[in-house]
């Protein structure tokens, strides 16, 4: 991972606050992404697709949930510029990490 590479990929506002997100909660599912970021399921998925290819997240299903979390693979450099960037840009996030919910509970009703 070079930093052109990684600035290429988070240069748009919702791959950045999807890295950032993941970043500070660990992992999240796609309803979830949906509601922080009030935006479709295809638009969440298309940006989450460009995000793996870039290597910055993995996915895992499990039964009809998909849940993303940063890849392993991240260089610690790039884990420590997400987690400070978290830190010092909370107005950034406050309307996306007040949005999220519980919503992958057994009882949701979104499909990811």
């Amino acid at each position: 991972m070079n930093p052109l590479t990684l600035f290429k990929c988070l240069s748009d506002d919702t791959r950045l606050k999807v890295m950032l997100l993941l970043s500070d909660r660990g992992e999240l599912c796609v309803c979830d992404l949906q509601d922080a970021l009030a935006l479709s399921q295809p638009k969440i998925s298309r940006h989450l697709a460009q995000l793996r290819e870039c290597a910055l997240v993995q996915d895992e299903r499990r039964g009809k949930w998909v849940y993303y979390a940063l890849h392993p693979a991240l260089p610690d450099w790039v884990r420590e510029l997400l987690t400070t960037t978290v830190n010092n840009s909370t107005d950034y996030l406050a309307c996306c990490a007040a949005a999220l919910t519980a919503c992958c509970a057994p009882n949701c009703e979104k499909t990811s």
